[in-house]
């Protein structure tokens, strides 16, 4: 259990979600079961096709598809056009790494359903600087490449099934809203 075995110092000031294959679906999901006065802002890469126009958009921050969504300091949000990473854009990679840069252990991550990788290296520097790392359970996952690239790339801090995420991110972030 995360408060169990690392004791929080600092409250979370940011969530990151990334996802892809299936993701709009568990995307819709989680962010529906979320309150209206959620206490951090929330970023989100979700891979999409350029075309394909989204309602994500009006829910959180998202990447517009086919541009990478980064944190700088401050925690401005930059659009980037830079080269594909593990032939996405937008990255969660780059996203979390941003995420991570600027926030430290304030930073949550939480990683859905996806094919293939992105989010895994990401991940390592939210773990290296303290923050925390949420992912999707593989086995119960939609599609199951994304979760389990980063719990095989890192000690994530909790894995659940879709429908117990939105709740964990409101206890995780409630219960550092007093500290």
């Amino acid at each position: 259990m995360l408060g169990a075995s690392r004791p929080r110092a600092v409250p979370y000031e940011i969530v990151a979600i990334g996802s892809s294959a299936g993701g709009v679906k568990a995307l819709v999901k989680v962010l529906g079961a979320l309150p209206a006065d959620f206490p951090v802002p929330l970023v989100i890469v979700q891979h999409l096709d350029p075309h394909h126009d989204t309602i994500l958009a009006d829910l959180a921050y998202l990447a517009p598809p086919d541009r990478h969504l980064l944190v700088a300091p401050g925690g401005k949000l930059v659009l980037s056009q830079g080269d594909k990473v593990r032939f996405v854009r937008p990255s969660a990679d780059l996203l979390f790494a941003s995420v991570a840069e600027v926030y430290g252990a304030a930073a949550l991550v939480c990683v859905l359903t996806g094919t293939g990788f992105d989010g895994s290296t990401g991940a390592k520097e939210v773990t290296a600087r303290g923050g925390t790392v949420v992912a999707e359970d593989p086995d119960t996952a939609e599609f199951k490449g994304m979760p389990q690239a980063v719990a095989n790339a890192v000690a994530v801090d909790l894995v659940l099934p879709l429908d117990d995420i939105a709740g964990a991110l409101v206890a995780l972030t409630e219960r550092t809203r007093s500290l």
